[in-house]
């Protein structure tokens, strides 16, 4: 098994319509050959999975797991002051490769778009 550093993006959204790189996350996870979430691989090795959500204002910046729930994977952080889990929309769906986008929705507020801009192995 083998991990992979994925860097996510916030691609062009409404009122951001040039995006931002400075915004994102960096996930750690297990992709099977078709670049997808490989569940199995993430239960035996959960606790090197995680999530850095990065940003210019150091009040955004948060480090968690990604964890998985039914068919659903969120980013949880163990700060209090962080609210409620992050849930990617349909992650476990999504082949990652760059160029590829990912929605995220982060604290109830609207969902945003991101772009994988990055893959490599950790």
């Amino acid at each position: 098994m083998s991990l992979s550093k994925i860097v996510l993006q916030l691609a062009r959204n409404p009122g951001l319509p040039n995006g931002d790189a400075g915004q994102g996350y960096t996930l750690v996870a297990p992709l099977d050959t078709s670049g997808q979430i490989d569940v199995e691989a993430w239960r035996a090795h959960r606790d090197a999975c995680h999530v850095v959500r990065f940003s210019p204002d150091p009040d955004e910046h948060a480090t968690g797991k990604l964890t998985h729930r039914g068919s659903r994977w969120f980013f949880h952080y163990d700060e209090d002051d962080e609210g409620d889990d992050e849930s990617g929309y349909r992650l476990g769906d999504h082949v990652f490769k760059e160029g590829e986008y990912v929605t995220i929705a982060s604290h109830g507020e609207t969902p945003l778009t991101y772009k994988i801009t990055d893959i490599s192995p950790v």
